[in-house]
This record gives structure tokens, sequence and C-alpha cells, in this order.
């Protein structure tokens, strides 16, 4: 099976975040063909294993898209459809690359469900064992790889003030949950860095009120995007509590990540980038990925790593380069080939000293 073949069978199952059986089932098809042993665990994920025993290498990559349809074609060396870019390019790369593995060690690739809104299939593995190194599947360019990822913290502040005639001196819900947003503001503002990563950032992603009830009710929501250093128990002590305290809601809870370039994924990733006669660019990302989660569980390590330009993301220009697909795969190829001959040493997983 050629290397276009994989990504358009891929990419021709739409699958929107919580419609992904479709797109497993030939994920599963895919594997199953290239000669890997596959199978579907409780949370959904589809599996593909290849090579046996210790190191074990997993490929984090992830099968939903965002939603909406967009014509899948193969046309003039790219294929064209939803999720090309993000992230079945990243999953098409790991297949290719791990076809005809034989060890040492175990090649795992993890077609994960749930990655563009509660990342609930990472979260089921981030409780099992953790392997000896991770590459999580996301777009860098097949020269790039990402070692930092912000953090996430969405609430929900809810405001409730006794009903009374707009001419009276006293503020309504409305205004509470307005300065109550600027202040969030000015907090941010305040905690710039060097760079948008290094920044902690707020956007309001929803207001709503009712004036007409009694109560009166008003509601904001604000999406914080975290630089590593800061947590999301450290940010939630520092939100406005004054002049009225707002009932919380946590929507979102993803801690920043930001891997060291001495990282034994992260110099893999670098050598066979050399190899393949690129010049690696380490990037460092305003979003969030599945990595965040299982760092959390497993502590910080591993990078993320796939073919494509992650600013096709989730647009309807989304599209990949065959060439670029396959230039991807030789790099995978070369980085697990280092990873499962370094030394094995059994992993262990850290307390965390945050909050739950």
């Amino acid at each position: 099976m050629d290397s276009a073949t994989v990504l358009e069978r891929l990419v021709g199952r739409y699958s929107p975040s919580g419609s992904e059986g479709p797109a497993v089932a030939e994920f599963v098809r895919i594997a199953r063909e290239l000669g890997y042993r596959t199978r579907v665990d409780r949370a959904g994920n589809g599996i593909a294993e290849a090579g046996r025993g210790r190191p074990t290498t997993l490929f984090l990559g992830h099968i939903d898209t965002v939603e909406g349809r967009t014509p899948v074609a193969r046309r003039r060396g790219r294929v064209h459809g939803r999720g090309s870019v993000d992230a079945k390019g990243a999953l098409a790369a790991a297949l290719l690359a791990g076809r005809g593995f034989a060890g040492p060690g175990t090649f795992r690739i993890a077609a994960a469900v749930g990655e563009e809104t509660d990342s609930r299939g990472a979260r089921h593995l981030a409780r099992g064992p953790r392997p000896n190194a991770v590459i999580a599947g996301e777009p860098s360019g097949w020269d790039g790889l990402t070692i930092g990822y912000k953090g996430d913290l969405r609430v929900q502040a809810t405001f409730q003030r006794p009903r009374s005639h707009w001419s009276s001196p006293f503020p309504t819900a409305t205004d509470l949950a307005v300065d109550w947003l600027g202040r969030v503001r000015t907090l941010a503002d305040g905690r710039r860095g060097e760079s948008p990563f290094r920044s902690l950032g707020a956007k309001a992603v929803g207001v709503a009120s009712d004036p007409a009830a009694d109560p009166e009710v008003a509601r904001v929501t604000v999406d914080l995007r975290l630089p590593p250093g800061l947590s999301t128990a450290e940010l939630l002590a520092l939100l406005p509590r004054a002049p009225v305290r707002p009932r919380l809601k946590l929507l979102v809870r993803v801690e920043p990540v930001e891997v060291p370039r001495t990282d034994p994924v992260v110099f893999a990733l670098e050598a066979a980038i050399r190899a393949e006669g690129g010049r690696p660019t380490l990037w460092r990302r305003t979003g969030t990925s599945d990595l965040n989660v299982v760092a959390r569980a497993w502590g910080p390590g591993g990078a993320a790593y796939g073919p494509g330009d992650s600013r096709l993301d989730h647009t309807s220009r989304e599209s990949l380069a065959v060439a670029e697909l396959e230039r991807a795969a030789a790099v995978l190829r070369g980085a697990l080939a280092r990873l499962a001959s370094a030394p094995v040493t059994e992993p262990t997983s850290p307390r965390s000293a945050d909050a739950p």
C-alpha cells in the first residue's frame, strides 16, 4: 500500500470528535494490512503494535477532527480533506514508519479519540503504564518538532444580584461580570513575557445575561492560556474575587508543558531530521495537545511531530503533500531506530504537586 493511499483512506472517514468509530475501524484495517497487531481499547482508541518487549515507544496520534466536511481528493501530489494535516497525516506517517519494525522493543501507535474536545482517549492512556518514549502526532512540518505547549484554563464565572431599577446606583449582575472580566484582562497584562508562548493570555469566549430574572444572573466564560511555570492551581488562586466573589465553574483544565532540548526524544527526532537533510526547527505552541495530558501523568518528556503546515489546521484548505508525508515517515523511522536501540531505563511516574 503506497503512502498516499494510507492517508487518503484515513482522511476518507469523516471523524469529528464523538463520532470517531468508523475512522478507528479504518485505522485498524490499514494497520493490519501493514502487518501490525491491532485492537481497540475501552476508550475507543485504535491501537497498532509492532515488535515486542522494552523499550516501548508510543506514537500518540489522534483520529478525531474538528467539525466540518471538506472534499477528499488527491491531486497534484497532495491529499486534500479534513484531518489531512490535523492530524491524520501524522498517523499515516507513523504507520508507514513502523511497517516491518521487529524491534528491539515495541512500537505502539495510538489513534486517540477526543483530542479536539476533552482528550478522553489520551486521559485513558495516561492511566496506564508509562512508555519509555512518547511522540505526539501533531503537525510540525517534516523538519520541525514541537517541545512546548501552553496550558488552558477555561472558567465560567456566574454573578447574581437582586433585581433593581436600572436607575438605581447599585451595579447589575452584568456590571459585575464586565468588571470581573476587566480585572482578568489586567491580570493577564501584568504577566506578559518576551513572547506569546511566555505570556498569560485571556480571551472572553462567552457572555450571557438575564436582566429580567429575579435575581439577575450574568455569566462570562474566559479562556486563559498559561505559559510554562504557571500552574492552573496557581492561576485559580490569582483570579479576582472582589468586589463580589463569583461562582466559578471549571470547564477545561490543562497544565502547560515544555520539554528540555536534552530530552532523548527531542535528540532522536533532531538527529533523524538531519539525517534526511533537514535543519531542525524547535517549535513552542500557544495551543494545547495530548502531550499536555500525558505529561501530567507521566512527567514532562517527549515531543510532538508530524508532517504538514499547522496554519492549515481546521481550515477548508487543509491538505498535505505526499512527498512531505514520505519524508516525515523516514524521519520517524530514523527516530524510532535510535530510541529502540537506546539503553532501557524503566520509567517511573513522579507525583504531582498540583491540586487534582
